[in-house]
């Protein structure tokens, strides 16, 4: 649906998360090639879901299963951009029919998940910034080895810990991501 053929909807205005707050029961794994292929495998389904879409959204594997050589949670991300965050006409109804599950709707992002919980799909609209954002620590740890084992090391030991919220595990890392993406910034300009 071309997003210039109807209003904008007011998007909602508070997180939603279906099923409730979870407890990261995950340990890190070394990096693993059927990540990769996995990756492959649900862009050709998510494809063949939003085919109605035409060529109106993207997918790109991000996360640090995304990063050869990085230990990771087993969860591969992907991140799909489409033309408009609130028509959810348009991509959710045919994203649960391929097999996923709706488990966050927040302002400007929505995330499913297979329900073996091993791939986890964000959706944004084109252009959100927080996409370019995935993109530049995606790119960063594959081209800077020192940063990657940062960013590892990082994980391994608040992996140590017990989190009630899979969320709080994600905010914890969030210093060393922002160093990280200045190191990526300043590359960029260089």
């Amino acid at each position: 649906m071309n997003e210039n053929s109807r209003p904008r909807r007011p998007d909602v205005t508070q997180t939603e998360m279906v099923g409730g707050i979870e407890a990261l029961e995950v340990s890190l794994h070394d990096a693993d090639e059927r990540w990769a292929e996995a990756y492959v495998e649900h862009r050709q389904r998510i494809r063949e879901a939003l085919a109605d879409l035409g060529e109106e959204f993207g997918i790109e594997h991000i996360g640090s299963t995304a990063v050869p050589g990085l230990a990771a949670k087993p969860i591969v991300d992907i991140v799909v951009t489409v033309p408009d965050i609130t028509a959810e006409e348009d991509y959710l109804g045919q994203l649960i029919a391929a097999g996923y599950e709706l488990r966050v709707r927040e302002p400007g992002h929505r995330l499913v998940r297979t329900p073996a919980r091993d791939v986890h799909v964000h959706l944004y609209e084109h252009e959100h910034p927080a996409v370019a954002d995935y993109l530049l620590l995606r790119d960063q740890l594959r081209a800077d080895a020192a940063d990657r084992a940062l960013y590892e090391n990082t994980k391994r030991a608040l992996l140590e810990r017990r989190w009630d919220d899979t969320n709080a595990y994600a905010e914890a890392k969030t210093a060393v991501i922002r160093q990280i993406k200045v190191r990526a910034r300043a590359r960029q300009a260089g």
